[in-house]
């Protein structure tokens, strides 16, 4: 049985405004997390201040490793300032595309990779993505009222955001309502993958589509992580089977050609 490839961290988006922070350290380094939590809306306090989150930005590797020590033994999590080993939590480049943010990490190997993969991405993403965000948001009781099946729900919704779709997020359709009144094409039912590759770029964009959106992935012998891993994290991910009873919404069967 493929087992999915391990994450090295959980990304998670942490509500700062008002919540305090330890920051230590001088320099630029420490002048650059400054600038990211008072951005967040942090209050930065000291070392003796009460935080569930630290950020150690100090030069010295003996101080640096020291502070990270102590900070550690009284559970706060930590971030060691280029000292990946010795980080609970990183920070990540970030897209602003309010209320839309992307965060690009790279576990704190390397920030300028991170910075790269920044600057190309900026270049693709429009403007009205924070508009669409906002007008799905305004449109949630009239989701729940089209569909009120979760599982159709986020059918519908992954149709709608795919590739060329209505609602494309790389291009500029933001008429959601437009799209509610519309008819809309869903995928549901049992579809079944013939892989010719076991690189996940291989995927045609039809494939690539229906794993995304799948309720249950099937996979016979022999097929990669790599290509589980292309399936929504939260999708029911079991090996075939004769005799396997059907299910609601969509299951995505993979096989090796």
């Amino acid at each position: 049985m493929a087992e999915p490839v391990t994450l090295h961290s959980l990304p998670l988006f942490v509500r700062l405004a008002g919540r305090p922070v330890i920051l230590l350290g001088e320099g630029e380094p420490a002048d650059a997390k400054r600038r990211l939590l008072e951005r967040a809306g942090a209050t930065i306090v000291g070392y003796d201040g009460e935080a569930a989150l630290a950020i150690v930005a100090i030069e010295d590797e003996g101080e640096a490793l020291a502070a990270v020590a102590r900070l550690k033994a009284r559970g706060i999590l930590v971030n060691a300032v280029d000292r990946p080993d010795h980080c609970d939590f990183t920070t990540p480049a970030i897209i602003d595309r309010a209320p839309v943010l992307l965060a690009i990490g790279t576990g704190g190997v390397s920030a300028g990779l991170a910075a790269a993969l920044r600057q190309r991405l900026e270049a693709l993403l429009p403007a009205s993505l924070g508009t669409l965000a906002e007008r799905l948001q305004a449109a949630r009781p009239a989701l729940r009222r089209r569909y009120p099946d979760g599982g159709a729900r986020r059918r519908a919704l992954g149709a709608a955001l795919a590739a060329r779709g209505p609602l494309d997020p790389l291009g500029d359709g933001t008429d959601v309502a437009g799209w509610l009144a519309s008819n809309q094409l869903r995928e549901a039912g049992h579809v079944r993958i013939r892989l010719t590759s076991a690189d996940p770029d291989d995927l045609t964009l039809r494939q690539a589509r229906s794993l995304a959106n799948a309720d249950r992935v099937l996979h016979h012998p022999g097929v990669p992580a790599a290509i589980l891993d292309r399936a929504r994290a939260d999708a029911m991910r079991q090996p075939w089977r004769e005799g396997l009873a059907p299910q609601d919404g969509l299951t995505v069967e993979l096989d090796m050609a």
